[in-house]
């Protein structure tokens, strides 16, 4: 079904050509030479026509990622290209799988948002969503360049966006099989002419807040089933042992060890190792202290990456975890305490706000200024005169 929504949606047969699909279809319906001439004359490039190519922003195994405007709606695009020809090779499977991911997920706010896809010479192109903020390892590399490191709040924020948009993918019963830095990217609301933030991205703002960063889980070609599971390997500085051991019960749990180590990333301690003693030693739960973050943060990257896929904490407990969100173990009567008590003081400080300014509003007869200090002292006449 999902299939053949792809190819109503870009018109093409990716086991056929555009021409050959068309003859057939010629045939069949014994259509009129006029309409088939206008057909076959459509041979200009969608990717041309729709698109005014700006720059490369990316590029990876698959191919190179451009950042386009559409000359309709004069929108800012990303759109992936395929390196090669696809048809055939896994790079196919890879793509489509891409393709079904995101029709299977729909929007949500910490995905990259999916658009359309279509084929053009047996290539692949697919229109993504335009994330202003580059990639998460983008990000990283310029804070070493830089030699500072990320805030802990700006860490907490990281790992709870992407957190959600697990939590979204794993409620679907899909694992994304490929979380590292390259594939979260970051949108930054941009400011209009008057001043406001253009918010307006077709989400509602969660019950987290924003302050104006958006993390966002891309890159959806390793995304597979947890019915079925097809396991693609991802980058081999990510993935668990027991994948390796072709383990597939826990495939959520091997989102949360890769989240881990990408959130390691994030606090200095890369680059990773891709083999050797580090890369066993990691496996096995055994992480530098970050010592420029708190024990809580630590204990919970650790924890996220234990050897025992059971023993890390699910999206979905991430997502309620104390350490990142400090009233979310806390129960309903507790915040409604805690709110009254702030209302009262706010209460009180109003008042007290409102005394001093009528305070400042009193005046004497002759109409100067009430002093508040000294009020029945007269006041000093000595002139000094140069």
């Amino acid at each position: 079904m999902i299939a053949r929504k792809i190819i109503r949606l870009t018109g093409i047969s990716f086991n056929d050509s555009v021409e050959d699909s068309y003859c057939e279809h010629d045939v069949e319906k014994e259509i009129h030479p006029p309409k088939r001439l206008h057909i076959r004359g459509r041979s200009a490039s969608r990717y041309e026509t729709e698109f005014l190519e700006v720059e490369q922003i990316g590029s990876g195994e698959f191919g190179s990622v451009f950042k386009c405007i559409n000359r309709l709606d004069g929108c800012i695009y990303a759109i992936k290209k395929s390196r090669k020809p696809l048809k055939g090779t896994s790079d196919e499977r890879t793509a489509l799988n891409e393709v079904y991911a995101h029709a299977v997920l729909g929007h949500h706010k910490h995905v990259v948002r999916y658009y359309s896809a279509w084929a053009e010479n047996d290539h692949m192109l697919i229109q993504n969503e335009y994330c202003n903020g580059g990639s998460l390892a983008q990000a990283i590399e310029e804070k070493s360049k830089q030699r500072i490191r990320f805030s802990e709040s700006d860490v907490k924020q990281i790992l709870l966006h992407i957190a959600l948009g697990l939590r979204y993918i794993h409620s679907l019963n899909l694992a994304h099989m490929d979380i590292k830095p390259g594939n979260i990217f970051i949108t930054r609301k941009v400011k209009l002419n008057n001043g406001s933030p253009n918010s307006d991205d077709g989400f509602v703002e969660d019950e987290f807040g924003d302050e104006g960063v958006t993390y966002k889980i891309g890159d959806l070609g390793h995304v597979t089933s947890l019915a079925n599971p097809e396991v693609e390997e991802g980058d081999c500085r990510y993935i668990p042992t027991e994948l390796l051991q072709d383990n597939y019960s826990w495939l959520p749990k091997a989102d949360i060890f890769a989240l881990g180590l990408t959130i390691y990333e994030v606090c200095g301690g890369g680059p990773l190792p891709k083999n050797g003693e580090e890369w066993h030693a990691i496996r096995e739960g055994k992480l530098c202290y970050l010592s420029y973050y708190s024990k809580d943060l630590n204990e919970l990257i650790k924890q996220m990456i234990h050897p025992d896929p059971e023993m890390r904490p699910s999206s979905a407990a991430l997502v309620q975890n104390e350490t990142l969100v400090p009233y979310a173990c806390k129960t309903k009567e507790q915040l409604n305490k805690e709110l009254n008590a702030e209302k009262f003081k706010n209460q009180l400080l109003s008042r007290e706000l409102e005394r001093a300014s009528e305070s400042l509003k009193k005046k004497s007869k002759d109409g100067r200024v009430c002093r508040l200090v000294g009020g029945k002292v007269n006041r000093s006449n000595s002139v000094t005169i140069f």
